[in-house]
Parts: C-alpha cells; sequence; structure tokens
C-alpha cells in the first residue's frame, strides 16, 4: 500500500504567528515534527506550506517541501495540494505543531490504516482526557466513539454530557489523521457543512457527508503548541526525556 505523510505548516497562525519556525530548545518546530516522523514511518515526508520563510528553512536543511496556495482555508486543503502529484493509497496528516508526537503512535496509526484500509477512507487518533480542566476548555475537541471505534461525533464542547455538569469520562482528539485520495477530493470540493461551520472541527464534514471515520486509540503523549506557553510545556518534557 502506498503512503506519504504530509505535514501541514501555515506561519501566519492567529493565535501564534510563526509558530513552525519558533525555536524548541534550539531547534525549530517544523524541525522537530518532521523528525518524529521519520523515527515512525520510512516512507516520503512532506512539509506543505504557504510561506517562503518556512520554504527556505526546509530547503536549508533537506526537508522534502511543497508549495501550496495562500488561499487554503483549512490545513486539510493544505494537504491535498501537496498530495496532487503523488500515486498514493492514504495521505497521512500529521499537524506542524505536535513537536512530542510519540513514533510508536505513528506505527500504531500507521498499522490500523493498513488493517482496515478497504473498509475506510479516514481514520483519526483519539486518546482519553484525563482532568476537568481539558474536558471544559473548548480548545480541546472531544470525541464520542461508538463500540466498533467509529467516530459519532465531536465537539469543542463538554461531551458526553451529564445532570450536574461534572467531569466523569471522555476522549479527546489527537491531530494525526489518514485519509483516501477520494476522500480528500470530495473534502475539498465542498464548502464547510453547518455543524463544521459552528465548531470549526473538519472532521465533521466527513460525518455530515456520512463518511464513516475509523478512530485510532494513541498513547497521548503528545502536546500541541497552540501559544507560547505549550512551547515551555515542550520543553520540560523534552528535559525530562533526558
Amino acid at each position: 500500500m502506498k503512503m506519504i505523510i504530509v505535514i501541514p505548516a501555515r506561519y501566519n497562525s492567529s493565535r501564534f504567528p510563526g509558530k513552525p519556525l519558533i525555536k524548541i530548545n534550539g531547534i525549530p518546530m517544523i524541525k522537530r515534527v518532521y523528525d518524529q516522523c521519520l523515527k515512525g514511518f520510512d516512507g516520503k515526508v512532506i512539509v506543505a506550506t504557504d510561506d517562503e520563510r518556512i520554504k527556505s528553512y526546509c530547503k536549508k536543511n533537506n526537508i522534502d517541501v511543497k508549495m501550496t496556495s495562500a488561499n487554503c482555508i483549512t490545513g486539510t486543503d493544505r494537504v491535498y495540494q501537496a498530495a496532487l502529484n503523488y500515486d498514493i493509497d492514504f495521505v497521512i496528516n500529521i499537524q506542524g505543531d505536535e513537536p512530542v508526537f510519540n513514533p510508536k503512535d505513528i506505527k500504531k496509526f500507521i498499522s490500523e490504516v493498513k488493517k482496515f484500509r478497504t473498509q475506510y477512507e479516514v481514520f483519526a487518533g483519539y486518546t482519553e482526557i484525563k482532568d476537568s480542566k481539558e474536558y471544559f476548555s473548548n480548545q480541546i475537541p472531544k470525541m464520542l466513539i461508538k463500540k466498533n471505534s467509529e467516530l459519532l461525533f465531536t465537539s469543542r464542547s463538554p461531551i458526553p454530557g451529564n445532570k450536574n455538569n461534572e467531569f466523569k469520562t471522555s476522549h479527546k482528539q489527537v491531530c494525526v489523521y489518514a485519509y483516501t485520495f477520494n476522500a480528500l477530493k470530495l473534502f475539498c470540493s465542498q464548502r464547510k457543512t453547518p455543524i463544521e461551520e459552528m465548531e470549526d472541527l473538519e472532521l465533521l464534514r466527513f460525518l455530515e457527508n456520512d463518511i464513516k471515520i475509523k478512530m485510532v486509540e494513541l498513547s497521548g503523549d503528545s502536546i500541541s503548541v497552540d501559544n507560547p506557553e505549550d512551547v515551555l510545556k515542550v520543553e520540560l518534557i523534552l528535559k525530562n526525556k533526558k
């Protein structure tokens, strides 16, 4: 089965401009994400960006990079554009702000894609939520998962809820995805769907178009860098791993 990993990297983030090139213990974040991917995958890994600064850094450091349109509405659109010229069965999307993504999770995720490739066109990662702060945060997408490991729904709201509005149990999104090229093409050919627009969660576009999503449970070791404070958290994790 033919697949590639694409890492979407956008410079002009509204919450943290320039974050792909922010240095974490002296190494730019995009380099750390790229290196983690290589540890878990022996195929082609590509950075997809619309920024000349990111492109220049990648070229100087022997990182395969593809320029995409500045008009890409979502990271998934950027992944699609980068994958257009490749003859592949699946595209793996690993977000460019996951500098401590566990390579073992990449291997497990790809193994599940291969196992269920004839049954599903879209895959996504998830892990357990362990505290109420994450559960009630609207920055963390929560996942409702069926017994057969298919995604039932995802929301920024605290789900599943209860009468007492207490945290009991839940799962959250891990930012790794896999799509067939046809599923990517369908996604990018359509406008945002109504619930996707409200929640600002791209997986909902697949659900609202009746495309099943196979969920893969991962370790939860990764941290998304959404703001400067997250950089300090990642640096602490790296320090403790030494």
